[in-house]
């Protein structure tokens, strides 16, 4: 029998070994979180015009159904998911998943507009606090080496749900009504409990700070690697946070890592809003100009699309050339690419398609990657908090992107003034991008000296 060895420390012993079957059905269960996550988010607008024609509404209700769940998305963000450093990844997963399973079935039976507003402001709630536990998890049980390429490939989770979401509602809609679509979200998550209940594991670093059972935590390494000896000498440590007793919230604003999370957040609002103003605008911008509807669910679903495919491009490159430098690049690109769908409006079809295509590599790729960026950046003590705020205050780019086209329009602008002015906070993102990695590599950063002196003592 092979000794035990005196001392297993986290994040070594992820980063030094392969992945194993275990971390791959953790990282999976996230990834279907996220996906259930993106089929409610997106099915509001599909049943939205069947509530409207059911309950006699207008188009101006139904604004407030849909920012009722954004709004509770807001709260699960900034409010909720800094309990999961106190509480655990998984419980936190855990109870959100029922608050929103439960919240979506009992909307399915709301008999009026303030029913409904309220029910989807706590399904947003659920679903806002389940994202960043989710990614903030994939994150500690991924290997410093492919970090970013899985919470890139969860957060695709997010997007086929977008897709899924279409696909049931477009199925489901004509033959049972919009009712059905809000059962089918309810009870996916509840029949995705029990498999979370059993694999879905707490965070090591956050059992082994509070002084968890050292059997409870022996069974999780151990599941990760079965030939890890055991021996009750064996002492488990983990990542702390520098900053004492400091709350996680907290940790996020001392003077040195302030700088880093205020670029964070502004990139986060420049890239949401970017998101929200090409999916909001761009069918109505190219129905304006007498596209046929085919043309124009062709062009909005390529940016999905390439949102999607830019994962399988973007992670790997961020893992193995640097996250700062990779993102940064995406977003000068994207730069060119959304002033080019200005351009390719006067221009042959296939033109406004490839650039419609690579606009979402760029824009909803480019979002994917920060969240995967923010998961890097922060150190695994405040990883929930760091990106459920990163993605709350960016919220506020979400809201005011999709006012600002419309204002912009509204004076008269052409569609593409309208994007060659969209082009340039890109430009903005990419710099910041970069002057973030540069800051993270400069001697003031605190990763780098927590990562120094770490180096030291192993030698």
């Amino acid at each position: 029998m092979s000794l035990a060895p005196s001392r297993v420390t986290l994040p070594d012993f992820i980063d030094s070994r392969p992945v194993s079957r275990y971390q791959y059905i953790v990282i999976a269960l996230c990834g279907v979180v996220m996906f259930i996550d993106g089929f409610d988010t997106q099915s509001i607008s599909y049943m939205a015009p069947h509530i409207a024609e059911e309950w006699g509404l207008s188009k101006q209700v139904l604004g407030p159904i849909f920012s009722a769940a954004l709004a509770g998305l807001m709260v699960g963000y900034l409010a909720l998911s800094p309990l999961s450093e106190r509480f655990g990844h998984r419980r936190m997963i855990l109870t959100s998943t029922v608050i929103f399973a439960l919240g979506t079935l009992a909307a399915a039976w709301s008999q009026n507009v303030t029913e409904l507003m309220a029910l989807r402001f706590i399904t947003g709630m659920g679903l806002g606090a389940a994202a960043p536990s989710a990614i903030a998890l994939t994150g500690e049980f991924s290997p410093k080496r492919l970090r970013a390429t899985f919470v890139l490939v969860i957060y695709c989770g997010f997007s086929l749900g977008f897709v899924a979401a279409g696909l049931v509602s477009g199925w489901l809609i004509p033959i049972l009504g919009w009712r059905s679509v809000l059962v089918v979200g309810a009870v996916a998550p509840l029949l995705l409990l029990p498999a979370l209940l059993r694999y879905l594991p707490d965070s090591l670093t956050s059992m082994i700070n509070r002084g968890a059972e050292p059997n409870r935590i022996q069974a999780i390494f151990r599941k990760m690697d079965p030939a890890l000896a055991v021996g009750p000498d064996i002492t488990y440590e983990a990542e702390k946070r520098t900053d004492g007793q400091r709350t996680a919230l907290r940790s996020l604003f001392t003077r040195d890592r302030v700088l880093g999370t205020l670029l964070l957040w502004l990139v986060f609002v420049i890239n949401l809003g970017e998101f929200y103003a090409l999916q909001s605008w761009l069918p109505s911008i190219m129905t304006s100009l007498d596209y046929d509807m085919g043309t124009v669910v062709t062009a909005t679903t390529l940016t999905t699309v390439g949102g999607i495919a830019a994962a399988f491009v973007t992670g790997p490159c961020m893992d193995r050339l640097g996250a700062y430098v990779t993102l940064g690049t995406v977003y000068v690109v994207g730069f060119a690419f959304v002033a080019l769908t200005g351009v390719a409006f006067t221009a042959p079809l296939w033109v406004l398609l490839t650039a419609n295509f690579f606009a979402g590599v760029c824009i909803s790729g480019g979002q994917k990657s920060l969240i995967a960026l923010s998961a890097v950046f922060y150190p695994t003590p405040m990883r929930s908090t760091g990106v459920g705020w990163a993605l709350g205050v960016g919220r506020l780019g979400g809201i005011v992107g999709p006012i600002a086209v419309g204002a912009a329009l509204g004076m008269g602008w052409s569609a593409s003034a309208v994007f060659y002015a969209m082009s340039v906070p890109m430009l903005v993102a990419g710099a910041a991008v970069f002057l973030l990695g540069r800051w993270v590599r400069s001697d003031n950063h605190p990763d780098r000296k927590s990562a120094e002196s770490h180096s030291l003592a192993r030698k």
